[in-house]
């Protein structure tokens, strides 16, 4: 009964943040999205087809093993474009992965102002668990594109899955939203 956790929400929102707090009030194991990314990204880019493929195919083994094991959950962050029909197909198909395999999954949408997100972008944390991040100038820039070029996070009235929570934590912490999101799905 592996339970899965996938954090969304655009750049420096704080997924991974709120998923170590999470893990530390839980069993669950954090699988964070830079983990994927910088190791792909040191071989080729994500932009490229092959680089894309590559990180998309580490995720679905990483998730896939997890989903057979016997460990009580994973935390898994993503930085949604909910604009794009196929990434928004991950969903279910991370879903799918966990409750055919008697688990079930949850989904957290985070969201906080931008202004908070250029604050938290430059978190000793951040910086510290994502090398790719340490040029903050780059950084930026890109948190600037994705936030006039991709929609990270949903309307009021979408919802993409039964077990939905979507939370702003720009004036939280992330131990509260970790508590938050414990007392909703019940872990």
């Amino acid at each position: 009964m592996t339970k899965l956790i996938v954090i969304m929400g655009a750049q420096a929102v704080g997924k991974m943040t709120v998923g170590q707090e999470l893990s530390h009030i839980t069993d669950f194991k954090l699988f964070h999205n830079h983990m994927t990314l910088d190791l792909v990204s040191a071989f080729f880019s994500p932009r490229t087809e092959e680089g894309w493929d590559l990180l998309v195919k580490i995720r679905y083994e990483m998730l896939s093993a997890f989903a057979r094991s016997k460990h009580e959950g994973i935390i898994f962050t993503f930085a949604m474009n909910f604009d794009n029909p196929q990434w928004v197909t991950y969903i279910d198909v991370w879903a799918k992965l966990f409750e055919d395999n008697g688990g079930s999954a949850y989904f957290v949408e985070l969201e906080a102002a931008f202004e908070s997100r250029l604050e938290r972008n430059r978190s000793e944390n951040r910086l510290l668990h994502k090398p790719s991040k340490k040029n903050i100038e780059r950084s930026e820039e890109g948190l600037r594109f994705m936030a006039q070029h991709m929609r990270m996070n949903t309307h009021a009235d979408e919802q993409y899955h039964t077990n939905w929570l979507k939370i702003n934590n720009t004036n939280i912490s992330a131990k509260e939203a970790a508590r938050i999101i414990k007392d909703k799905f019940a872990l």
